[in-house]
């Protein structure tokens, strides 16, 4: 009896090749629907499903491969006796290799104009069912699921005369990989067609963009995930000009330099290390916000990355290629900007698409054992309830002030303070046990420049003493979410020193 293959996919791609491939190797094919045609068209002798089952397909080609004679050739036991005598007495013959790749479900829904009517239609059934089948029975039926794996199953086919079982076994592997993934982006889907916040289970799917060289330390292993259909301001849809490979910090500190950077609607530069801004200037032009980056603080800047919301330009370029650099982020380069930065070997350059999808994505968090999953805190002073506390109002630039520091805060790790003007940082404190201990870092960065400053707080100030060193050191005002049972100890300082306060009821604690 002749091996018998079945194929039925959604993706033609190298299909008639790895069909003919198989025909040469001694197998008589099975197919349905679209792929029959296709094989047809290109001379292949194929049994169409309806010849195996006995049964037309039915509902709008729904019900086609749903059957006893389909799965008992796929789930029977080859040296099972009571398996086989059953395939004997039914009359089921078996099928030895599997090709099988589903409904287009992530590309329908990544339509802007699809229905939930069209997504729906598109989730297959039929499909992951004879995968699984075979995937399950993998010890005497090949499945084959990826494309990429066509040339090796007919090369161990041709010299070999069948596929290994170690073979088998990693392409079962990857056949459950793919159905599970395949099956959460339909949960995801659905899940928020339904409305729903916090399902009683998560399922999370992501594709292998990159191998890493290493994670956080050399001894660490790890790699770069993409999720499906994810927003595309991301590093993960990043498209990369120039430069080595990203590592794993890389990656974390240009995603923290692109989220900063996209808080801005005039031109902007930020520079992050160890995920946390080091200087942030806005100006004119892209070269006037990255020299206000550079003067925020030009040591910690050394090795840092830049993220900048305008192209790259000539002028800036000459800038940039002066500093040692681990990577720069912006929408484009100009032609005379690439040949500058192309210059220096090892700097990344990458393109975001700054006017991409920006889904309202939840971030999650891992723990030992677990997983943590929150909204992104896209809360700004739009959704603040501002009030002022003390008696002296802000003025206009010190108002332009504390907005750009409440812009910033929000990015810094807890405990956190950023003393800044209208269009740049002066200092930063990051990380602190104590939110005194940041202000003091904070203050001392920005030395002379404090005077006249605004400083910013992630939150409320469980005692005076942060006012009263911010008032030493010159600021003039501060914005901060209020909300301590010490509050009047802080306005009473405040108001001491003729610091104007602002109160916004939200606060942006990052961990």
């Amino acid at each position: 009896m002749a091996k018998r293959a079945l194929i039925s996919v959604s993706d033609k791609t190298g299909i008639v090749e790895f069909a003919i491939g198989l025909k040469e190797a001694g197998f008589e094919i099975v197919s349905t629907g679209g792929t029959k045609k296709t094989l047809v068209e290109n001379g292949i002798d194929v049994i169409g499903i309806s010849d195996i089952t006995d049964f037309p397909e039915i509902l709008d080609g729904r019900v086609k491969t749903l059957h006893p004679n389909v799965h008992g050739g796929l789930l029977a036991r080859r040296n099972d006796i009571a398996h086989q005598a059953q395939l004997e007495e039914h009359r089921i013959q078996p099928i030895d290799l599997v090709c099988v790749n589903l409904y287009p479900f992530q590309q329908t829904i990544a339509k802007p104009d699809v229905t939930p009517e069209d997504a729906i239609e598109n989730i297959d059934i039929g499909g992951p069912t004879m995968l699984r089948s075979a995937a399950k029975n993998h010890e005497f039926v090949t499945v084959v699921v990826d494309p990429s794996d066509y040339d090796s199953v007919l090369t161990e086919l041709i010299e070999h005369g069948e596929v290994s079982a170690a073979k088998k076994r990693k392409l079962a592997a990857k056949v459950f990989r793919h159905t599970a993934s395949y099956d959460a982006v339909i949960s995801e889907y659905m899940t928020k067609l339904a409305e729903e916040e916090n399902p009683e289970s998560l399922t999370l799917t992501y594709t292998l963009k990159q191998s890493l060289r290493y994670g956080e330390n050399p001894h660490q292993q790890a790699a770069f995930y993409q999720k499906p259909l994810g927003s595309t301001f991301s590093v993960a849809y990043a498209q990369q000009l120039h430069g080595k490979e990203l590592s794993y910090n890389n990656i974390n500190d240009a995603d923290a330099a692109l989220q900063i950077v996209n808080e801005f609607a005039e031109p902007a530069a930020v520079a992050v290390k160890h995920m946390n801004p080091c200087g942030i200037g806005v100006g004119d032009s892209v070269a006037e916000a990255f020299k206000k980056a550079y003067e925020a603080d030009s040591t910690s800047i050394f090795g840092g990355i830049i993220a900048l919301n305008r192209e790259v330009d000539q002028e800036t370029a000459e800038m940039l290629r002066e500093i040692f650099l681990e990577i720069i982020i912006a929408p484009r380069f100009s032609k005379k900007a690439l040949e500058i930065l192309t210059a220096k070997k090892n700097i990344r350059l990458l393109t975001v698409a700054f006017d991409g999808k920006q889904k309202n994505e939840r971030k999650a968090t891992s723990i030992q054992g677990g997983l943590l999953v929150q909204d992104l805190d896209t809360y700004g002073l739009d959704h603040a309830t501002i009030t002022i506390p003390t008696k002296r109002q802000p003025s206009e630039d010190e108002w332009a002030a504390m907005k750009l520091g409440w812009k910033i805060v929000k990015h810094v790790k807890s405990n956190a303070i950023v003393v800044s003007g209208a269009q740049m940082t002066y200092g930063i404190g990051a990380g602190q046990m104590n939110r005194v201990g940041a202000a003091k870092i904070a203050l001392e960065q920005a030395g002379e420049k404090a005077k006249g400053a605004a400083l910013a707080s992630d939150a409320f100030f469980p005692m005076d003493d942060t006012v009263e060193a911010a008032a030493i050191a010159g600021v003039t005002a501060i914005i901060q979410p209020g909300g301590s049972v010490r509050d009047e100890d802080s306005i009473k300082k405040a108001d001491e020193y003729g610091i104007t306060m602002v109160f916004t009821g939200i606060r942006h604690f990052k961990h």
